[in-house]
């Protein structure tokens, strides 16, 4: 191609093995994230070599020796005016290197040709011309004008659901930046790539938080317009343009359908009718219901261990609660510990006042969704009875938009436990007959894993463990959530993909940030719906990744 600049190196900017700095005519289009090429130092074999480098900021100059020059040089500040002086200006853009054809990284020299790097070049100095496993990303977009090219970008899919990486991080404002469609086009995507691939079985655990957002993942979206926009990005990345396959319903019950939930009776009635959803509930028979009380006081800061130490007296049946079988019953035994006279039944290390507090905790949950927190199943499911079965590319969707905080990280955790003991073996199934990645779906992540959240949370280490040690189980966590900064650190920083959406000046200076290009983080302030700034080991540099809109129906 054409040069467009050539390399400067002075002394207060020299060329770096890092970055470098050329001028370019001030008439050329350029932004950041575009890729260029600089002619290099020969290699061992004689051969020329060629540097890549990634656009990080432009700027403006010319030989103006100050503001005063350029006020004086319009007829003293006449806008209309021809300038006295016409002014030698140009454009001076700063890159980051991200590769050299030949592996040399010695700095590029002074005066240096620069170019516009060709399509198969661009995919190399990205990371993205050999990528192995290949699963869509999203694509990108080049240069401007006549320059312009769209090319499509794909992860390795062993460095976002295993095994050598897992686990994704979506963060930005709400409304604004399309967490969740990004999250659900990876999804599809993997759905599709595993149904076309075979090399690995892969399972989905979605939640939905949000109204009725994921309630429609199993039909296809019918405006004919976003079709038209949708099809050729499909086609680019191999997709089928088709919605979720194998999708399963399930709500909180209620006698009426619609208590804990925002979908509409009929659609409810219809689903269970052709065996598509289930209701659930939760029961109180087996220790394992027990063990599960922890989760309802996931957000209770218990520094002396008090609940704890309270579940676990439950748990090993002592005082009146040996034979409950029922939730009425157990509220009932809770209620008699509160009294004064009964103190003795629990130990002296459990006062009444921590009774009483627990009663208070476990009642305000149990009111607000008695008739999911049933005695009998009937047509009902447990949660964890469904999980213990899920097959390749079933794609179950657990409703909990409705249901109230507490009892929404409830559900949460209790799928959670759920999908470890299946794949440690604690269920009758053959190793060969589970999904080899199971991978869960959550907004708001930051309800569960924040720097807020008690260090005591069962929930957040439930959620420690997927992240620190669920790749090697084949566990892997997409979590969503407004800003960043607030997720823990070890919940994040095992993430081995982030993707940063649109987001707001006071949180792009934290130090999550603190590696971002300063143009970057202004860009990000500024980004549409539909595009993502990503970060993954397999790419040489941050992306500012495109997505289509979803194929699947998004509202009614």
């Amino acid at each position: 191609m054409e040069a467009i600049g050539k390399i400067i190196a002075t002394e207060k900017q020299p060329s770096t093995i890092e970055e470098f700095i050329f001028w370019t005519r001030k008439d050329l289009k350029l932004k950041p994230f575009d890729v260029v090429v600089v002619d290099h130092v020969m290699d061992a074999q004689g051969n020329p070599t060629r540097t890549y480098g990634v656009i990080e900021e432009i700027s403006h100059m010319t030989d103006s020796p100050s503001a005063l020059a350029g006020y004086i040089s319009s007829d003293f500040g006449q806008v209309d005016s021809q300038s006295y002086t016409e002014r030698i200006g140009m454009n001076y853009v700063k890159c980051k290197v991200v590769g050299n054809t030949s592996n040399i990284y010695i700095p590029v020299q002074e005066g240096r040709k620069v170019y516009l790097a060709e399509r198969e070049e661009i995919m190399e100095a990205l990371g993205l011309n050999d990528v192995k496993h290949k699963l869509p990303a999203g694509y990108i977009e080049m240069y401007e004008g006549t320059n312009r090219q769209t090319l499509p970008v794909f992860f390795n899919s062993h460095f976002l659901i295993g095994p050598e990486g897992a686990h994704l991080n979506i963060s930005g404002i709400s409304g604004l930046a399309s967490k969740t469609s990004y999250a659900m086009f990876l999804m599809k995507a993997i759905q599709d790539y595993a149904i076309k691939t075979k090399e690995e079985s892969v399972a989905f655990i979605m939640m939905n938080v949000k109204g009725t957002d994921l309630l429609r993942i199993d039909q296809k979206n019918t405006h004919k317009d976003e079709l038209a926009k949708i099809k050729p990005i499909y086609d680019l990345l191999g997709l089928d343009m088709e919605p979720f396959k194998q999708v399963k319903y399930l709500y909180p019950y209620s006698k009426d359908y619609t208590s804990y939930t925002y979908e509409k009776v009929d659609t409810i009635k219809d689903r269970l009718a052709i065996g598509n959803a289930s209701q659930y509930k939760y029961l109180f028979e087996t220790d394992e219901d027990k063990e599960c009380l922890d989760l309802l006081f996931a957000n209770v800061d218990d520094p002396n261990d008090t609940v704890e130490s309270i579940i676990n007296f439950i748990i090993s049946n002592s005082g009146g609660f040996n034979g409950i079988e029922s939730w009425e019953d157990f509220k009932n035994e809770l209620y008699n510990q509160t009294q004064s006279d009964k103190a003795g039944k629990a130990g002296k290390e459990i006062s009444v006042m921590s009774w009483r507090k627990f009663y208070r905790l476990f009642n305000k949950s149990y009111q607000k969704c008695q008739q999911m927190f049933t005695n009998k199943l009937g047509n009902g499911v447990r949660l964890r009875d469904q999980i213990a079965c899920i097959g390749e590319n079933d794609v179950m969707v657990i409703d909990i938009a409705k249901l109230d905080e507490e009892s929404q990280g409830f559900v949460f955790g209790d799928v959670m436990r759920a999908v470890y003991n299946l794949k440690l073996g604690s269920t009758d199934r053959a190793d060969s007959d589970i999904p080899d990645r199971i991978i869960i779906f959550i907004d708001e992540l930051n309800k569960y894993a924040s720097t807020e959240v008690p260090k005591t949370s069962p929930i957040l280490h439930q959620l420690l463990d997927i992240t620190e040690r669920g790749r090697s189980l084949g566990i892997v966590l997409f979590g969503a959530e407004q800003f960043v900064s607030d997720i823990h650190r070890r919940v994040k920083g095992n993430c081995a993909t982030q993707a940063f959406g649109r987001t707001n000046a006071i949180e792009i200076s934290r130090d999550d940030f603190r590696f971002v290009p300063s143009v970057y983080k202004t860009m990000l302030t500024r980004m549409k719906q539909g595009e993502y700034i990503i970060q993954n080991p397999v790419f040489r540099s941050m992306l500012n990744i495109k997505f289509p809109l979803p194929i699947y129906k998004y509202f009614d």
